[in-house]
């Protein structure tokens, strides 16, 4: 059982009053930005030499040094994720021009991916705004009246083999290959930069290491990192009383406070992570660079007053399936069948 949310107001007294309190941490700072680059960059190059250097003593001991080098792409990620929303520098130049070099770290096509996350923050929670920049969640009703095909795909997708494993991998070595169809013109041109600068060092690799020792390098780090990226934001919008609402009920605060969770990580996770566990605020205020997070979140009480989960507590995240528009809680499959019965 999750862990009970606390209600927020949501008058409009109180999102003036969010407003006046995040503005205050939308500064960021070139210094402390500066150093997030080069305690993240160098360690990554580091460990990527030394992962093609153990090529040649036992792939064992790449497979280990992956685990750290994962955890330093989902850092750069996070770092291409602030230069999206504009946080990270206070030049917008500055923000593109690093996060479209992490975001070709991360595999990802910085301006499509920035406009897709733009969306899923003005519709996180919008049980009518479903279907972009988020993960795949049907109501009670709507799996009830799906084609049988339709259940099994559904529960194919939700299997965390899937959604943590080879789903979140998939993302980043295929679905971003592809320019959308109904993406703008910047979106695509997005997509094919990064796929012909991707095919330039795919190339030069050939010449030099080879595309083989590139390959035992990089499936396990992306395997672990797209995993890792993909859990994160599962349990930070997937949780058993997370708020839904439908588009004529939908308040922006509530889906930031009541959607988003407080992701309690040890230390170290959290530096790997980029604080990007303190949701809630980031949902209410993305202009928040990831290092001020933990900060307004200390110093405001009412930033306290939301869902935390720790990592024990963020499994149970797994079995919730489906949103109850009745019971306003995400259930099991389980629970589904028991309803179904009743019924």
């Amino acid at each position: 059982m999750s862990q009970t949310s606390p209600s927020v107001d949501t008058n409009n007294s109180i999102h003036d009053q969010w407003r006046a309190l995040v503005a205050r941490y939308h500064r960021p700072s070139s210094l402390r930005s500066g150093w997030q680059l080069v305690n993240t960059l160098i360690p990554y190059a580091i460990c990527l030499v030394l992962m093609y250097w153990s090529l040649s003593v036992s792939y064992w001991l790449t497979l280990v040094l992956a685990v750290p080098t994962a955890g330093l792409l989902v850092r750069i990620f996070i770092i291409s994720h602030d230069c999206g929303h504009g946080a990270f520098f206070k030049s917008r130049r500055a923000n593109d021009i690093v996060g479209g070099i992490t975001s070709f770290l991360c595999l990802t096509p910085y301006h499509y991916w920035k406009h897709e996350h733009a969306v899923h923050h003005a519709s996180a929670g919008n049980l009518d705004e479903r279907g972009r920049g988020d993960i795949w969640t049907m109501t009670v009703k709507e799996y009830t009246s799906s084609s049988t095909m339709k259940r099994i795909l559904y529960r194919i997708y939700r299997n965390p083999l899937v959604l943590f494993g080879v789903g979140a991998f998939s993302v980043f070595m295929l679905e971003y290959r592809i320019p959308p169809r109904k993406g703008t013109a910047r979106d695509i041109k997005s997509v094919w930069r990064t796929n012909l600068v991707l095919a330039a060092v795919l190339v030069l690799a050939y010449f030099t290491i080879g595309l083989k020792a590139v390959a035992l390098i990089q499936v396990p780090v992306f395997l672990l990192a797209a995993g890792a990226g993909a859990w994160l934001f599962y349990v930070q919008h997937q949780f058993e009383d997370v708020y839904w609402a439908r588009d004529k009920e939908w308040d922006y605060v509530a889906a930031c406070m009541q959607g988003s969770s407080y992701y309690k990580l040890p230390r170290v996770l959290q530096w790997f992570t980029g604080n990007i566990g303190f949701h809630h605020v980031h949902h209410l205020s993305a202009k928040i660079p990831n290092y001020f997070l933990e900060k307004c979140h200390k110093e405001n009480p009412l930033m306290q007053q939301v869902h935390q989960l720790s990592i024990w507590s963020s499994l149970a995240c797994m079995q919730y399936r489906l949103w109850d528009e009745e019971r306003k809680r995400l259930i099991t499959f389980a629970q589904f069948r028991e309803l179904h019965r009743a019924a």
